[in-house]
């Protein structure tokens, strides 16, 4: 059955994912910040900025108005950065509809409360049910066609098969599970692991420290979830495991790009004003080490990055810091 969905954020991911709902025949409305953005939208069925070279669906439409585009919703999908996420929901609150669900595509947590996004859906929209979709899921290849996998996660699996059936399209497999925080506690660090990545392969040293930055990074994205009530074999999945081998891996992924330039040795507010995009993982490590420090955990690759993103070392010398600021005990320990 089509349904009314809107999509706040004509980002990459958000447009990517508002193309999917057209294409599954559900009368899809994205709201754009900027008026040109929906104004391309709407007459020429492209967003260049963000996905260049890809056409969008022509019944895909959009708006610059955000209370139309949340009177529209009979499911609302939320893709502003997790910076604009309180504010765009205490906006959308007043026109939108009681009780239709709310899904997060954002990977962040915030900032100064430290929320999950799904938990500032629960606060500012209480009585809407709250889910998280997440994964690897890089917008180019899934708007090229290629298949991918993903995770709506939910505490109510009656309310997650439900935005499953909506989502579900072709080549774009969605899988449904209960531990919401490991879900996001997963795609919100995984984003800090590819600045390390990043700066890795900047640095050029090798795909041996890669491959031990990444393992090491799922290890301590994996203590810090369960140590806030999530599940480890949350982690060795989608939200986990692939959705952080895609973001270390890919060209596409912005934090991988960030770290990479940091490697180079580049400032970090040049890369920033040159991308003119969000790399949520600069935002997130400033969360991460909060939630580190109140549970008493080590987390010494998300230190490492909070040290070079604000400044305190140079990339080249987190990675030696990394190597050898301290001996390595059991795999299975942190560290």
């Amino acid at each position: 059955m089509a349904m009314r969905i809107t999509v706040l954020g004509a980002g990459s991911w958000g447009t990517t994912v508002a193309s999917v709902l057209t294409r599954r025949d559900h009368e899809s409305l994205i709201w754009a910040r900027n008026p040109a953005a929906a104004e391309e939208i709407n007459a020429e069925h492209s967003n260049e900025r963000y996905l260049e070279g890809f056409p969008l669906p022509a019944r895909l439409r959009a708006t610059a108005d955000l209370a139309e585009a949340a009177a529209h919703a009979e499911l609302l999908v939320v893709g502003v950065p997790t910076g604009a996420f309180r504010a765009t929901l205490e906006q959308v609150r007043p026109d939108l509809h009681p009780w239709i669900p709310v899904v997060s595509l954002s990977k962040g947590l915030e900032r100064d409360s430290l929320l999950r996004m799904t938990e500032v859906i629960k606060d500012v929209l209480p009585g809407h049910p709250a889910a998280a979709l997440t994964g690897p899921n890089l917008a180019k290849e899934i708007m090229a066609g290629m298949a991918a996998a993903t995770v709506i996660a939910t505490e109510d699996l009656t309310v997650a098969a439900e935005i499953q059936r909506v989502f579900r399209r072709g080549l774009l497999r969605v899988y449904t599970n209960h531990d919401v925080i490991g879900c996001e506690v997963g795609g919100a660090l995984k984003n800090v692991v590819a600045i390390a990545t990043g700066i890795a392969q900047g640095l050029g040293v090798g795909d041996n420290t890669r491959a031990g930055v990444i393992s090491r990074g799922l290890a301590e994205l994996t203590t810090l979830a369960v140590a806030m009530g999530g599940e480890p074999s949350t982690l060795a999945g989608l939200a986990g495991m692939g959705d952080l081998v895609a973001t270390c891996i890919s060209p596409h992924s912005r934090n991988r790009y960030v770290g990479e330039q940091l490697g180079r040795g580049r400032s970090l507010d040049d890369i920033l004003a040159e991308m003119g995009q969000v790399a949520e993982g600069v935002k997130t490590v400033h969360a991460a080490v909060q939630l580190a420090d109140q549970h008493g955990l080590a987390m010494p690759i998300t230190r490492t990055i909070h040290r070079v993103v604000t400044g305190d070392i140079t990339a080249e010398r987190a990675y030696d810091g990394l190597l050898r600021a301290h001996p390595a005990g059991h795999e299975s320990e942190p560290g």
